[in-house]
């Protein structure tokens, strides 16, 4: 079995919760880190759902600030990661971990 780093998901989250990444058939992925910036003069709220569970819930990121959080969640082939932001074009999110299959 290969065990691939890899980046999981880049972007900006939107106000509806959208899929960010999901886990190839035949694979499985540990989520290693996530690095949460809020780019504007306010603060703002994301929700992180893995694998359907909300492992992230309405965390608060301060204006101008940026969150790490680490980790080592473990996912199951065709499982997936959503993103949701409470205000629109807040917040970068980058998810990196290791694929393995």
């Amino acid at each position: 079995m290969a065990a691939t780093p890899k980046r999981l998901y880049k972007g900006t989250a939107g106000t509806t919760s959208s899929t960010a990444y999901t886990v190839p058939a035949n694979a499985t992925t540990i989520v290693k880190n996530i690095v949460l910036t809020n780019k504007t003069g306010s603060a703002a709220t994301i929700t992180i759902t893995i694998a359907g569970t909300e492992v992230i819930c309405g965390c608060p990121v301060a204006a101008n600030d940026t969150v790490v959080i680490d980790l080592s969640l473990v996912m199951s082939a065709t499982e997936a990661i959503a993103v949701q932001a409470g205000t629109a074009d807040a917040i970068n999110i980058y998810i990196s971990g290791v694929e393995v299959a």
